[in-house]
């Protein structure tokens, strides 16, 4: 079982889209995947279909209710989510001074690993209580990044963050991949950001790319994840192929428990 923070403090990277689209690809290949939303902005439940939960992560971290009974299907099987709200916003700002805060999502979840086989946690686009939670609850992290130069900045910054948060809260948490998103290989900056983060993380870069793909974006608003939207596109062979490469990766190093 697998619990694989996906992050990148920068926004507009495309980490919520693939969340959702790798969940779906996992889910499509017959993996029990239970995507937690822990952004406020609760972009991957609306995504899902998923709109005005009436119980959410915050419920789930505070312990108000059990994370089983916080959990919706969605209309792909195998696929399920623990949604967001703006209450999680409040929520977190009040966790300023509470002992132990950093590991509430850990302790939450830990119930349903025996469940599923994959659980993704779409982190907030900054570097908060949140996202130290979810680097605390998961095993694993992938970096989504643009390929852009600035990009770079923001994955070493997560790089720190992750080395920092093994030291203190979580010796098991590692890097296991970065996902290139945007990316256009007829390009030559796409092809030395790709080159760079190769060298900077030999053996890390996902040999996929998302490529630039009009229909991945419109696939939020009809409450569904590419696949199911536009099953032909190229965005959904990708994250299809994407999630293919994340199977074969877990074949490679064996299934954890």
């Amino acid at each position: 079982m697998r619990v694989i923070a996906i992050a990148n403090q920068k926004g507009g990277t495309g980490k919520t889209t693939t969340a959702v689209n790798l969940s779906a690809g996992l889910a499509l290949r017959k993996q029990k995947v239970l995507l937690l939303d822990a952004d406020p902005q609760a972009h991957s439940s609306k995504h899902l279909g998923v709109e005005n939960p009436e119980v959410t992560l915050e419920h789930v971290m505070s312990g108000k209710v059990p994370a089983v009974k916080a959990t919706y299907e969605t209309e792909l099987e195998n696929l399920f989510v623990i949604p967001s709200s703006l209450e999680l916003g409040n929520y977190e700002a009040r966790l300023v001074t509470e002992v132990g805060r950093e590991t509430l999502l850990r302790n939450a979840i830990k119930p349903l690993h025996k469940h599923v086989d994959f659980i993704l946690i779409d982190c907030p686009p900054s570097l908060d209580v949140m996202t130290i939670n979810a680097l605390s609850a998961a095993n694993e992290v992938f970096i989504v990044s643009q390929s852009e130069y600035l990009s770079l900045d923001g994955v070493r910054q997560l790089s720190d963050t992750v080395e920092i948060v093994q030291g203190r809260i979580n010796p098991t948490l590692k890097i296991s991949g970065i996902i290139l998103t945007m990316h256009n290989d007829r390009i030559v900056l796409s092809r030395e950001v790709f080159g760079l983060l190769e060298k900077s993380f030999p053996g890390k870069v996902f040999r996929t790319k998302i490529r630039r793909n009009i229909r991945l974006a419109e696939a939020p608003s009809r409450g569904q994840p590419i696949q199911r939207y536009a099953p032909n596109s190229r965005g959904a062979r990708d994250y299809n192929a994407l999630a293919k490469e994340v199977l074969s990766q877990w074949s490679r190093n064996g299934r954890a428990s």
